[in-house]
């Protein structure tokens, strides 16, 4: 009985051995099969919708065998695409010697119509490794096409022309070509630049952009005011609109003439004349800094009074004095004299006719001669009578 029972334990014993040796054997086959990884250094990628995704993948073999197996992606989010390729050959199975390795490009690519999220996938080297990827979503995407700007808002006068910078993205998946057109008011010129080029179209990449520069000129007639400038990238199947706003300030103009709007006079040569003169803002905006010059016959002299008007209102005008001193060796005749005024922002041209007359000293010299001449004339008659 006592022998029985001492055989039934060491039954017992050796199942028990059995179990727990059973376990161990296989974690030992499983590590074995566990030879083979699939590795990555970036497991886990926050991109935008439309981003192109490119891991390099290594596959170890651990084993003393060689290993084939295929590649595939069975869980692939709907309408991501996805590609791999080792020495620019596309794969669809790869072979690694023992204890050796081999690298996968794999390259995915995200949808632009996407929701904001996370996604993931696994890349599955047959039955013997897969390597888990994770990308997270970090905006809702649309298939649409996108113009934008960072300065929709520009201020300037009427003759200025208004630059802005402005960017078209293309957040479709495929290549588009967008025709570029503006609905500005009539007399405004509107120009886009690309490239460093006037272009009427551009071409932009799926998920790229291309920056254009939009020139606006402001009609000639143009009153002081906010104005806006739709614009318009598009095709056959996809459109974007933005409208810019050009700001202007006034407009910048003057005249200079004389309070009779006569543009002559004279003077006598080596004298001096004083003409009054006036400066007139014709413009919708106040001019400032306003100087004035001349352009006379050499050695004449034109000097101002004042030289230089601070400030002068849109609508008002103001009068200044120009002496004219001509060149004393100025001969009779006309001559030509312009005067300007200039600001920053505008200027104006007057040209004045100046008559210069003879000295009359010289002309009493001149009856003086005459008289002597008469005289000693009359003497030799008188003197030696006729003959």
């Amino acid at each position: 009985m006592t022998r029985f029972l001492r055989n039934i334990k060491l039954t017992g014993l050796i199942l028990v051995i059995a179990l727990g040796i059973g376990p161990l054997l296989g974690g030992i086959s499983a590590h074995a099969a566990g030879g083979v990884t699939l590795y990555t250094s970036y497991t886990s990628i926050s991109v935008p919708p439309g981003e192109s995704l490119n891991y390099n993948v290594e596959l170890k073999n651990d084993t003393g065998s060689v290993i084939t197996a295929p590649l595939s992606i069975p869980d692939l989010p709907q309408n991501w695409t996805a590609k791999m390729t080792g020495d620019g050959w596309d794969l669809n199975e790869i072979s690694v010697l023992p204890n050796s390795s081999q690298t996968i490009s794999l390259a995915v690519t995200v949808p632009m119509q996407i929701d904001k999220g996370t996604y993931r996938f696994t890349l599955k080297a047959g039955s013997l490794a897969s390597l888990p990827l994770t990308v997270q979503i970090t905006e809702k995407g649309t298939y649409q096409t996108e113009l934008t700007t960072e300065q929709a808002n520009l201020e300037g006068h009427s003759d200025a022309t208004f630059t802005y910078s402005v960017n078209l993205q293309n957040r479709t998946a495929e290549k588009q070509t967008y025709a570029l057109t503006s609905q500005a008011e009539p007399g405004w010129d509107v120009t886009f630049s690309a490239d460093s080029k006037q272009v009427s179209s551009v071409e932009v990449d799926p998920g790229g952009s291309k920056a254009i520069t939009v020139n606006v000129k402001p009609a000639e007639n143009v009153t002081k005011g906010t104005f806006k400038i739709p614009i318009r990238a598009y095709n056959q199947s996809t459109d974007a609109q933005l409208v810019l706003e050009a700001a202007i300030s006034g407009k910048y103009s003057m005249e200079l003439t004389t309070p009779s709007g006569l543009l002559s006079t004279d003077v006598k040569a080596g004298g001096s004349k004083t003409v009054e003169l006036v400066v007139k803002n014709t413009g919708t905006a106040d001019l400032t800094d306003i100087n004035l010059t001349s352009s006379a016959p050499s050695n004449w002299e034109v000097t101002f009074n004042p030289k230089t008007i601070d400030k002068l209102a849109a609508g008002k005008s103001t009068t200044v004095e120009a002496k004219l001193t001509s060149s004393d060796k100025a001969i009779a005749g006309d001559y030509v004299t312009d005067m300007t005024a200039q600001a920053s922002e505008a200027s104006s041209t007057a040209t004045f006719r100046v008559a210069v007359k003879g000295s009359v000293l010289w002309g009493w010299i001149g009856v003086l001669i005459i008289l002597v001449i008469l005289g000693g004339i009359y003497v030799l008659i008188r003197k030696y009578g006729r003959r």
